[in-house]
């Protein structure tokens, strides 16, 4: 195996666990609802998730590790696809931003960071933006 097939086998690895961090974020309340699950289905043709992987993410008995990346870019990006995951149905419940930060904190946010990139996003989320400006916006 070359060092790029390590790569990208590295890479899909954090893919999928991220996927199944939003899997994780949508399932919190007990259900995934339709506009969940669009969302879902566009994050996985983004993260090259197989359907067999989807079908594994997708069972109850699963647990994916998180992986922290050194790119503040990375996390944001992160972030962000859990935010827009969050606000597809409009409505944000205690437990998901339990786990929201949580998650932060896991791609390696210290709290303090963590919690403020929290209530600037949920306040940038009531009114959405795109993905750079949400980047500038916290970088800034």
């Amino acid at each position: 195996m070359t060092i790029i097939d390590l790569y990208f086998h590295s890479e899909h690895r954090r893919n999928l666990a991220h996927f199944a961090s939003l899997a994780s974020l949508a399932a919190v309340d007990g259900e995934i609802n339709p506009r969940e699950k669009v969302l879902l289905d566009n994050f996985a043709r983004k993260l090259d998730i197989t359907n067999e992987e989807y079908k594994e993410v997708m069972k109850k008995s699963n647990k994916y590790p998180i992986t922290a990346s050194n790119s503040l870019e990375e996390r944001l990006e992160r972030l962000y696809d859990i935010f827009r995951l969050i606000y597809a149905d409009h409505d944000v419940e205690h437990t998901e931003m339990v786990l929201l930060k949580k998650y932060a904190i896991g791609l390696g946010f210290p709290t303090k960071k963590a919690n403020k990139i929290i209530e600037e996003s949920v306040a940038i989320f009531s009114g959405r933006i795109k993905f750079d400006d949400y980047l500038y916006i916290l970088k800034h």
